[in-house]
């Protein structure tokens, strides 16, 4: 990595910035800081919605603009709002909602719209509902406008077994993924929609080459950013595929292992 040439610096949230514990220790947001006061941009890529990214917003300090939903969502961390959005639209979502079923016995399926959430009533929750949530059949909840993203959720395929098989069934017409190899839950987004081409968006749009942008991850789902930034991190912690795709390895989430990386960025300027 040649430090006098980066120009954007973007990290996935949990499992590579966040801890285990679900905090953003005081040595990252410093480096983070750091790292924008030397002009250097701050994007965080992540899975999450809108209504998760409060936390982590107060944390870093309210600086920048955040990718969410996997690419789905542009979200502004200055004033918590969405600001752009690239949906799944209706009539794809009821496609791969219907071959999925067809493919894969057991699959349940959810609903997310950013700032609200709907499941079907077999569809078991694993994280804190919001406010509001709707529980309904899919065709009721596929018809009330696009979609950020599907989630797909199965009782005993792990997350890696079920992206094995819905990529099959679902091919080019989505993009499916997973984030978290413990939890049996796949998130679809929008043929062409990833962390990659939003990532890709805002860069451009700032006149930022690939080749001066450093990314971090450490799921299936942050591997199209780390194949499209010039350098790419994994923490010690990532996922064996994300482990043999990236040019380095830091230390990992619970050890600042992104902190690590951006202090010697920081010390080489």
């Amino acid at each position: 990595m040649d430090e006098y040439v980066v120009r954007c610096v973007a990290t996935d949230l949990d499992g590579t910035l966040v801890r285990t514990d679900g905090t953003i220790s005081k040595r990252t947001a410093d480096a983070l800081a750091g790292v924008e006061a030397a002009g250097i941009d701050v994007v965080l890529v992540t899975g999450r919605p809108p209504r998760w990214m409060h936390p982590v917003a107060e944390a870093t300090g309210h600086r920048g603009l955040a990718v969410c939903a996997n690419g789905a969502l542009i979200y502004d961390l200055h004033t918590e709002r969405v600001v752009e959005t690239f949906p799944l639209g209706v009539t794809a979502a009821a496609d791969v909602v219907d071959s999925l079923r067809r493919a894969i016995a057991g699959v349940s399926f959810a609903v997310e719209r950013g700032e609200s959430f709907g499941h079907e009533p077999g569809y078991q929750t694993r994280y804190p509902m919001p406010d509001g949530v709707v529980i309904a059949p899919m065709d009721e909840l596929l018809a009330a406008g696009p979609a950020v993203k599907i989630l797909v959720r199965h009782a005993s395929l792990s997350a890696d077994e079920l992206l094995a098989s819905a990529s099959e069934v679902v091919g080019q017409t989505a993009n499916v993924t997973h984030s978290n190899v413990n939890d049996r839950l796949l998130e679809i987004s929008a043929a062409g929609v990833s962390k990659a081409s939003t990532l890709a968006r805002l860069c451009a749009e700032r006149g930022i080459d690939r080749g001066q942008v450093v990314a971090f991850g450490d799921m299936p789902n942050d591997l199209p950013m780390l194949e499209w930034a010039g350098t790419s991190y994994a923490v010690a912690n990532a996922h064996p595929d994300v482990l043999a795709a990236v040019d380095h390895v830091t230390a990992s989430n619970d050890d600042d292992g992104v902190a690590m990386v951006l202090e010697q960025l920081l010390g080489g300027r």
